[in-house]
């Protein structure tokens, strides 16, 4: 097989990288270069900006694909340029869209490809299916043969999933932990969610990959494994080797207290419960199988982060920001019980 990914080198799509390769894929990766270092040998590197169609339809010239995947697109005008670039290039343009996509609040927790598509709350889920719709519009009158896949919350061992964290990352979430301080889990800790190990994710997305049966479809991939965000946490704690101290919030006042884009990433997302049936990858791709197990994966992705310190960033302003909503909290409880 022959691909082309745009992007290449982030948690969900260095995974299908390591993984092709081992399968002897012939490997394109279009990227600008800027995070090429821990790249596996084998890989054929085309550096130059997406964005700059000029240059990118030069290196393409003479350069057919049996597949070819962006990672790294997120409004429809970045698929109009894919459709220019890429039509009669493939035999198939997968797409990473995003399960954030699906409608939100949801009428049944239960979660399929049929479930509607519809996000209020995140401008990000907007526009993942403004995409979507762009794409499938060519496919159905252009004959572009199109894939969608949707992630939910995949992780690996470079950072922490959580779901209350800075814009720095989540290891100051772990930091407060191994310094016994609380930690904030946004509303009781008992929605239900799914974490998903990227080398699973890449299973699934490999078994789409030159899948006739794949083109004009969308499809999620995610583990089957449904935990709670209180078992989240709890996981982490025990891979830290601490006592969780967690202090439980509202969504909706963690939203209205601070800078992040938490009525998105929150509202529109992680304090929603969401249970992923995986009938149709698995109808698709028969022997895929999410075979990490959530607390596994998370030994494994905090002893990564402990021994390589670079992945230790600090984030004080969150921290502050911590520190103030959990006296908050407590002050209103003193105040109310005097």
């Amino acid at each position: 097989m022959k691909a082309l990914f745009i992007g290449g080198t982030g948690t969900i799509s260095s995974a299908i990288t390591k993984q092709l390769l081992v399968k002897g894929c012939e490997l394109y990766l279009l990227n600008r270069g800027t995070r090429n270092e821990d790249l596996p040998a084998g890989v054929n590197i085309m550096k130059a900006d997406i964005n700059d169609e000029d240059q990118v339809s030069k290196l393409i010239e003479n350069l057919e694909f049996d597949v070819v995947a962006d990672f790294i697109a997120f409004e429809p005008a970045q698929l109009e340029r894919d459709y220019r670039l890429f039509k009669g290039k493939t035999k198939q343009f997968m797409f990473i869209s995003s399960a954030s996509a699906y409608q939100t609040p949801l009428s049944d927790y239960r979660i399929t490809e049929g479930t509607p598509l519809s996000n209020p709350y995140w401008e990000y889920s907007r526009n993942k299916i403004a995409c979507e719709e762009y794409l499938m519009r060519k496919y159905r009158e252009n004959g572009f043969p199109i894939t969608i896949v949707r992630p939910s919350h995949t992780y690996s061992e470079r950072s922490i999933p959580l779901g209350v964290h800075g814009s720095k990352g989540t290891w100051q979430v772990a930091k407060r932990m191994l310094e016994n301080k609380p930690v904030i889990i946004h509303g009781d800790g008992t929605s239900l969610w799914t974490m998903t190990h990227n080398s699973d994710f890449a299973k699934g997305f490999i078994g789409l990959m030159g899948n006739i049966h794949a083109i004009g479809e969308s499809v999620h991939i995610t583990s089957d494994e449904t935990v709670t965000w209180n078992q989240i946490y709890g996981v982490i704690a025990d891979a830290l080797g601490v006592k969780l101290k967690a202090v439980h919030v509202s969504s909706d006042f963690l939203a209205a207290c601070s800078k992040e884009d938490y009525r998105g990433g929150l509202l529109g997302d992680k304090a929603n419960s969401v249970v992923f049936d995986n009938s149709k990858l698995k109808r698709l791709v028969p022997e895929f199988v999410a075979s990490t197990r959530f607390d596994q994966g998370i030994r494994q992705t905090i002893a990564y982060i402990l021994a390589h310190p670079e992945h230790q960033t600090e984030d004080k302003e969150f921290d502050s920001w911590c520190d103030k909503v959990i006296y908050a909290l407590d002050d209103a409880l003193r105040k109310i019980t005097e």
